[in-house]
């Protein structure tokens, strides 16, 4: 029983070291897509293979959000460091992404870009405000939505990069769809936003008028 315990236990903190390595893992691979992205020329890469070393970076970046969350669930590893710093590089790396589309051929208007830093800045801050107050705001499933939403988007804006470098569409057009799908992640990452503080305003209003 007791080697059975110990082994439970080893398991269990190589489980948590392992979605930890993960999390920062997806911190560290943003600046490697930025990168590759503006300096594919200077490092050697084709313009013809760039979307798809892109596609492979965003798919890691993916898979490790996916794995360190399911890792920590299944070993009964969620700790609050975990909490705070899954949702931290979630947003680091998506961010990063479009914050590297308003660059180079794609050039997404920074303006629109700006909604998903604001947004989670403004619910990162609530969340930390109303937390020193002894008051937990839940995450919601508009959240976990918006996540896939700005994936997806992200996934989609690389893979119309394709047909560009093949020569089968003009860069306006690339530039246009790209602005159109990424358009539509900020709507709905505003509206999850928005539908985020109503529905914890109760707590939020509990928050702050405890003294």
């Amino acid at each position: 029983m007791v080697s059975y315990t110990l082994s439970a236990q080893t398991k269990g903190r190589a489980a948590l070291r392992l979605a930890l390595y993960l999390t920062l893992a997806r911190i560290v691979i943003s600046p490697i897509f930025l990168m590759i992205y503006l300096y594919h020329a200077s490092l050697g890469i084709s313009i013809k293979l760039l979307p798809y070393l892109l596609l492979a970076i965003l798919t890691l970046s993916e898979l490790s959000d996916i794995f360190d969350g399911y890792i920590a669930r299944k070993w009964d590893q969620v700790t609050d460091l975990g909490k705070i710093l899954d949702p931290m590089a979630d947003s680091i790396a998506r961010i990063s992404v479009f914050f590297t589309f308003t660059q180079g051929f794609i050039k997404l208007p920074l303006l629109l870009v700006l909604v998903f830093l604001y947004r989670d800045v403004f619910i990162s801050m609530l969340r930390t405000l109303c937390a020193l107050k002894g008051v937990a705001l839940a995450a919601r499933t508009s959240g976990k939505i918006k996540a896939v939403i700005q994936g997806v988007s992200a996934f989609l804006v690389v893979l119309i990069m394709i047909p560009y470098t093949q020569g089968m569409i003009t860069l306006n057009s690339l530039q246009s769809t790209s602005f159109y799908i990424v358009g539509l992640a900020a709507f709905y990452t505003m509206l999850s936003g928005i539908e985020y503080v109503k529905a914890n305003m109760y707590y939020i209003k509990q928050a702050w008028c405890k003294k």
